[in-house]
């Protein structure tokens, strides 16, 4: 029996694969590259039992957990003005033509000349990313994508920039709910950096940490991205002193509910008698 993972392009799970591979070698990898429009189906047609992808998905019936956000870059041939920036803002492409579907890109769309004048002419035929590049590297226009899309499928003959303006990209991991197995759970603790000694295996531990993993998704979506659209480093875990003072507060605090109340005696012992003061005293005796 193997576990299956499937991978958008763009991702590299070779960290966590090899990971898998050192913690569960009764387990061996089924590992493959997917298209974006193939992402979800993978899942539903069972050749993957998860699939890490780009966001939005459609979520029916899914689990899923934001890993990383992805910065977004403009990729031009080579000696294209984008060169001398640093960051290109979105309005600056207004006048370029985008090898895209305009609404892939809606920051451009919304100000591009092209679609405002409607003097936008139709795309060349491109079958694949490859052949995309082709058309950036001839000159055709420009496309705007994840700057892991950028890395994968760049030549000496294009360049690329961040822009500026655009929303980021969301990478994910996503499992089908009703279909979380002890795997599936194993997974989720390596991607999200648990380590090989908390690891969980049996089959209620495995639901609560899938359960868990989706309650704590907008969680994960809020740690920042790197600068060179790398997952985000795992949350510093606890010192083990603050679970220890931690634990011993919890048993003090329980002890002391447990501990039966005395009463505070308020009344004299018995058998005694306040002191009272002798008027008499140092009054002289002689008349």
């Amino acid at each position: 029996m193997s576990f299956s993972i499937a991978f958008v392009a763009g991702v590299t799970p070779t960290k966590w694969t090899r990971i898998w591979g050192d913690r569960r070698l009764d387990v061996p990898l089924t590992v493959f590259r997917t298209e974006t429009a193939e992402q979800v189906a993978v899942l539903h047609d069972g050749r993957a039992e998860v699939s890490l992808v780009r966001l939005p998905i459609d979520e029916t019936d899914l689990s899923v957990i934001n890993l990383y956000n992805e910065i977004p870059v403009v990729v031009a041939s080579k000696n294209h003005a984008i060169e001398q920036y640093a960051t290109v803002p979105i309005a600056d492409l207004a006048a370029e033509h985008l090898l895209q579907d305009p609404d892939d890109v809606p920051e451009w769309r919304d100000l591009a000349d092209e679609v405002r004048d409607g003097t936008r002419r139709a795309l060349p035929p491109m079958r694949d990313l490859d052949e995309t590049m082709e058309q950036v590297a001839a000159g055709v226009g420009i496309i705007i994508v994840p700057h892991s899309i950028a890395r994968l499928y760049g030549r000496k003959d294009v360049i690329s920039r961040p822009v500026s303006n655009v929303a980021n990209t969301q990478i994910a991991l996503a499992w089908i709910t009703r279909e979380t197995t002890d795997n599936i759970a194993e997974f989720i603790g390596i991607v999200r950096g648990r380590s090989k000694s908390s690891s969980r295996t049996d089959t209620g531990a495995a639901a609560a940490e899938a359960a868990a993993a989706s309650d704590t998704a907008a969680e994960a979506d809020a740690a920042p991205a790197r600068s060179d659209g790398r997952p985000p480093k795992p949350p510093r875990k606890p010192k083990k002193t603050d679970k220890a003072k931690a634990a011993a507060k919890a048993i003090r605090v329980a002890a002391a509910k447990a501990k039966p109340a005395v009463r505070k005696k308020t009344e004299s012992a018995p058998g005694r008698t306040r002191p009272t003061k002798n008027p008499n005293k140092g009054k002289s005796r002689g008349r």
